[in-house]
């Protein structure tokens, strides 16, 4: 399969509104995770939330911000930055890939003027084409929290097929009322600020973000560029909530990857790790690293930073990923403690320079779904 070249991208988050703010950040060990005041949960918990008061004065300089959504214009303003750098890009022949678990599910309690229909993950995928002008119909994916970097894996397979040269790949979620209600139901808020493969991690934080990324078929006339060279997804049919405890359909997923990337487990540079900080998602991932030969590999988990942005996750943590082979470091596992998995992994406890040629990202999920991404640094 061809590669798939990873261009300019943007993040919208607690931490920033756009790529650059939210890499300085992270590299300063900033967190966008805050105490959230309870409304109908027993416990305090933290989530990283995005201001809207803030975002409306943004997104007032490119659109009337009474006629959309909080998660469309996260994700508005995000696929603006892309075409602002790429002026003369073919709108009608860039596919639009929009990824997203719930997607304005916050209009079921509190619809406002909006209809019914803003509801559906395919009406707010038109709104972001008819916003910008692109004539494809929009390619929606949700698939559980590995949604964002299931569009990475799906634009490189649509693009290969000869479906279309450019693509934008957009992932969002919001922290709604649903998610919170939903999560707690299971006991799996956090009471603190989540901790990633740590003794003490007692749950995951959630978060909201948008992120999207311009990627193309056609390597860029640029000296250091980053691209997927290798992906899989894999089905481990365990449970509906609960991960698989062998690490199954994960250990497929980075097999399959591997093996597509044609490379082995020592070339990997960096492993950003799906990292949740609940007790069994962590686990299953340690003994998958571990079935994987990965367990000296430099991992961290940017949950930290984030909390959980659902389906925005792993898309959000790829474009993460790319800008860290770009310039060279490992950016630390935040918060996190002493172990608590029963496997030995190789945290990043502090930022590090380090040159990567390769690196993997993997996600899982609800339902069983798992996915890794294998990324390879092209640099001159």
């Amino acid at each position: 399969m061809k590669k798939l070249y990873l261009l300019e991208d943007a993040i919208i988050s607690p931490l920033g509104f756009s790529t650059k703010e939210n890499i300085q950040a992270i590299r300063e060990g900033k967190s966008g995770l805050k105490f959230q005041k309870p409304e109908f949960t027993e416990n305090q918990f933290f989530a990283g939330i995005i201001d809207e008061t803030l975002l409306n004065q943004v997104f007032s300089k490119i659109g009337a911000i009474e006629k959309f959504t909080k998660l469309e214009k996260m994700i508005l303003l995000a696929v603006k930055q892309l075409l602002d750098k790429n002026k003369n890009l073919d709108l009608t022949e860039t596919a639009l890939i929009l990824t997203t678990t719930k997607g304005n599910i916050n209009l079921l309690k509190e619809p406002g003027d909006f209809p019914e229909s803003r509801l559906k993950l395919s009406k707010l995928g038109k709104i972001v084409a008819n916003f910008f002008g692109f004539k494809q119909t929009p390619i929606i994916l949700s698939n559980a929290c590995i949604s964002g970097g299931l569009g990475l894996a799906v634009a490189r397979g649509l693009g290969n097929s000869g479906k279309f040269t450019n693509a934008i790949v957009v992932g969002a979620d919001l922290v709604s009322d649903f998610v919170i209600s939903g999560f707690n139901s299971f006991q799996a808020l956090s009471t603190e600020a989540c901790k990633p493969f740590s003794k003490e991690r007692d749950g995951i934080s959630l978060g909201e973000a948008a992120a999207a990324i311009m990627v193309s078929t056609e390597k860029p006339e640029i000296s250091n560029v980053i691209s997927l060279i290798g992906d899989a997804s894999a089905n481990d049919a365990n449970h509906i909530s609960g991960p698989s405890r062998t690490g199954e359909g994960l250990y497929i997923s980075i097999q399959k990857a591997l093996k597509d990337a044609s490379i082995s487990a020592e070339k990997v540079g960096l492993l950003s790790a799906h990292g949740t900080a609940t007790v069994y998602n962590d686990e299953m991932e340690s003994i998958a690293f571990h079935r994987s030969g990965l367990q000296e590999v430099p991992i961290h988990s940017l949950k930290g930073f984030y909390g959980h942005t659902l389906g925005a996750s792993a898309l959000l943590e790829s474009i993460i990923t790319k800008h860290s082979m770009l310039n060279n470091e490992l950016i630390a596992s935040k918060n996190f403690g002493e172990l608590g998995v029963s496997k030995s992994l190789n945290i990043i406890q502090s930022n590090k320079h380090k040159e990567i040629y390769y690196a993997l990202k993997t996600a899982s999920g609800f339902g069983g779904c798992n996915l890794a991404l294998v990324f390879k640094a092209e640099k001159e």
